[in-house]
């Protein structure tokens, strides 16, 4: 079967190179002018301070945006990947639906029993959640369903 065409899942691209492009020709500057002062004098200056400063700022600020664009990317793909799955597994689930000769073939979804199914399922030591009532509750003769609308 060809694969079809289907768009291009978003993925960081051309502004999120751009900043990490941009922390890197800062941080190479920095560090070029760091290596002139250095070349230049002998004794630590402010100046040395500020390039050194600087040249480690950017360096880290190009590392975290490249590991975040990194990230954002297999993120991009993990999402569109899922997205394909899901779709695929509902179409699979409709042909299916569809192609069956008799109910048996295909599995439905799981539908909430109603209070009776659900009394008479229950044992004496199971819980009690808070959306499921007391048995006094539910002898008062008030229906659930009735109750929420």
């Amino acid at each position: 079967m060809a694969e079809t065409s289907r768009p291009q899942p978003y993925q960081p691209g051309a502004v999120s190179l751009f900043f990490v492009a941009k922390a890197g020709v800062f941080a190479a500057t920095f560090w070029i002018w760091l290596l002139i002062l250095v070349l230049r004098t002998d004794s630590a200056t402010g100046l040395q301070v500020l390039a050194a400063t600087g040249a480690i700022t950017t360096t880290l600020v190009g590392v975290v945006l490249g590991a975040r664009m990194a990230l954002q990317h297999n993120a991009a793909i993990r999402h569109a990947e899922m997205k394909k799955l899901l779709v695929d597994i509902s179409w699979n689930a409709f042909t299916a639906a569809g192609n069956a000769e008799s109910a048996g073939k295909v599995v439905p979804f799981p539908t909430a029993p109603g209070d009776g199914e659900r009394a008479g399922q229950r044992n004496g030591g199971d819980r009690v959640t808070v959306l499921d009532g007391g048995a006094g509750e539910r002898n008062s003769g008030r229906d659930r369903g009735e109750r929420r609308r």
